[in-house]
């Protein structure tokens, strides 16, 4: 019996593979409550470990059999989490640059949400505008994956894009400003929408609810978000989870451009 360790090239790839998994897995739960409850199974499963090594069998047994049915837990636990997980591996590694599934089934394009420069020229000089009146705003412009789950929470609109209809919309008097606009291709496609919060711990203090729905909704789907601060008029872009701040128009539509080329 030889009494090394043959280690092959292909356990080196295996051990880097796990690493940059537990990596994403780590980026996408820290600082939200799916963390706390990652370290709350861990210490209990340390303290599994500990009682069967002492040979204390009825708390071992008992720990061991919240232990096995633990896939279905952590399923249920981590559903959120797992379909973020689900969503970034979509967006960032997009299998469609190889497989055009549209060609594949027949399937129309003009449902995909790509945006072109006179949308995103609109989007930019209505939000300059309402940023110079600090008038509040929430923009979800949809790109790969559908928003119809949230489109449905608010008032259908379906009605061209423009500067003056955005404006309309978010006008503080206005019955529909209290919410998200959602936007597909040149189109308005609803108003008063609900956004999923964020429940991240660790965002500055002074990110407001808008913000945090925002960055919610850029958690759960690949969607573009442009939020206009009520308080200060500032302009923000959020896209995966990463928000950009304090951008004027020139700014925005240079993000925007930018982020819709990241295909």
């Amino acid at each position: 019996m030889s009494l090394f360790i043959t280690i092959r090239l292909l356990d080196f790839i295996d051990i880097l593979l796990v690493s940059i998994l537990l990596y994403k897995l780590y980026k996408l739960i820290r600082g939200t409550i799916a963390f706390n409850i990652s370290m709350g199974i861990f210490t209990v499963y340390l303290a599994w470990l500990l009682v069967k090594a002492l040979k204390m069998e009825l708390i071992s047994t008992i720990l061991g059999q919240l232990f096995g049915v633990g896939v279905i837990a952590l399923i249920i636990v981590f559903q959120q989490e797992i379909r973020r997980f689900l969503i970034m591996l979509g967006s960032q590694y997009k299998l469609h640059r190889w497989v055009n599934f549209e060609k594949i089934f027949n399937y129309d394009a003009d449902v995909s949400g790509d945006v072109h420069s006179p949308v995103i020229d609109i989007i930019s000089s209505a939000c300059k505008e309402m940023g110079s009146t600090r008038t509040g705003a929430l923009i979800a412009i949809q790109r790969k994956a559908g928003l119809s789950e949230y489109s449905a929470t608010g008032e259908s609109i379906q009605a061209k894009l423009s500067k003056e209809l955005l404006k309309t919309i978010f006008f503080k008097n206005s019955p529909l400003h209290d919410g998200a606009v959602i936007i597909k291709k040149n189109k308005i496609v609803s108003a008063r929408c609900i956004l999923p919060v964020t429940d991240q711990r660790t965002l500055s203090p002074d990110l407001g609810l808008r913000h945090r729905a925002a960055i919610g909704m850029a958690e759960m789907t690949d969607a573009i978000i442009v939020v206009v601060s009520e308080e200060t008029g500032s302009i923000s872009v959020v896209r995966n989870g990463n928000i950009y701040r304090r951008l004027n128009a020139e700014q925005l539509s240079e993000q925007l451009h930018k982020q819709f080329q990241a295909k």
